[in-house]
């Protein structure tokens, strides 16, 4: 029997909006707020070629390169106006940047909380030292718990083991820095499944056992408006008696995590308009400024709001068409069911935001003690 008092309580299936209430009150009130977490990339480029990534559907007109100097000038820019954590996650694979740990550094020494998701090819022990204290989460995307399937997922050659025992060994490296140093990091492993993946369920829970992360986070897979990954949604009951199992598996050490919410909304948002990328915000790898990743894609240009890597992020902020972007996605005028894919990276705080702006369900300080990671909303 696991002892929930001693077990840090992850929010990963909802939203920590309640500890941001400052933020939605100026927001009420008409100002021009910062978001409080961007999602972002240092770089287009990744070496795997994940089955489901969205990236793939999220092509952007340009790739531009974004060097050292502009990867810095955007955490001042962030730092200024009040951005409270960066995720070096969406459209791209940031460990293969040059700016990766000047970036990293200079956003936490900025007051900046960092997390950051990878694939752990290259993120080699000694990189490890030196990033892992600078972050405030760490989360390695592990598409299945057997060598075979992984590669089958992951990078579509059965026979590239090394690349699989690489990624293993970097995963349990960091896990043995973080305890020999104390760290306060957070390790964790992530999949996203499709209706098909039932028998890979335990496999990837009880990998994550092995390894001594601190959690597992089980996810469904998303696809766009066009539906170009041919996900099903209305058969991922399917996997429920494995998803339990694998809950049911979790130790003192290593929480798992299911995002039921999203399993089961499928790919219906239950909200038209949209509120929550003003608080969340995503920017491509090649430095585009889009409201959320699945607006990246050339055929979305108008929702398109500049690049940092040609004029500084502040102005780009302080600019009408930032402010009339975020607008247009609250206004009667799109309709988030029909106009974008399902569920964006925004989904919990779209949910909760639509809630509160209609007067179902208020958003209200909350007088519980900070969860972990609490300004990754």
């Amino acid at each position: 029997m696991i002892n929930n008092k001693t077990i840090p309580k992850y929010i990963l299936d909802g939203h920590k909006l309640a500890w941001h209430t400052d933020r939605i009150e100026a927001w009420e009130a008409g100002e021009r707020i910062a978001p409080i977490s961007i999602d972002m990339a240092l770089t287009r480029a990744c070496q795997a070629s994940c089955r489901g990534c969205y990236a793939m559907l999220q092509e952007s007109q340009e790739r531009n390169s974004i060097s050292v100097d502009q990867a810095l000038h955007f955490v001042d820019d962030c730092a200024t106006i009040g951005v409270r954590s960066i995720s070096l996650i969406s459209d791209g694979e940031s460990t293969l940047s040059k700016a990766y740990i000047p970036f990293i550094k200079h956003a936490s020494s900025s007051g900046i909380d960092v997390g950051n998701a990878t694939n752990g090819w290259i993120l080699t022990p000694d990189k490890a030292e030196v990033v892992l204290p600078h972050l405030t989460w760490i989360r390695f995307t592990v598409l299945a718990g057997r060598p075979q399937t992984y590669l089958r997922m992951m990078h579509h050659d059965p026979s590239a083991l090394d690349i699989y025992w690489t990624a293993m060994h970097n995963i349990s490296e960091a896990v043995r820095i973080k305890r020999k140093k104390g760290l306060g990091v957070t390790i964790g492993i992530q999949t996203f499944i499709t209706p098909d993946d039932a028998d890979e369920v335990l496999a990837f829970a009880q990998l994550a056992i092995d390894l001594g992360v601190d959690y597992a986070v089980i996810k469904h897979t998303s696809d766009d408006e066009l539906g170009s990954l041919e996900i099903e949604y209305d058969k991922y009951d399917r996997l429920e008696n494995a998803l339990i199992e694998a809950e049911a598996m979790s130790t003192p050490q290593t929480q798992i995590i299911v995002k039921w919410s999203k399993i089961r909304d499928g790919n219906i948002a239950p909200y038209k308009r949209v509120y929550g990328m003003a608080f969340l915000l995503q920017i491509s790898g090649s430095g585009l400024i889009a409201p959320s990743g699945m607006f990246f894609n050339s055929r979305y240009s108008k929702l398109h709001i500049g690049d940092f890597t040609q004029e500084r992020f502040i102005d780009i902020w302080r600019s009408d068409r930032y402010w009339d972007t975020m607008a247009y996605l609250a206004s009667p005028a799109f309709d988030a069911q029909t106009m974008m894919g399902s569920l964006p990276i925004s989904h919990y705080a779209n949910v909760a935001l639509d809630r509160h702006v209609r007067g179902i369900e208020k958003i209200r300080p909350s007088s519980d003690p900070k969860p972990p990671h609490v300004n990754f909303v």
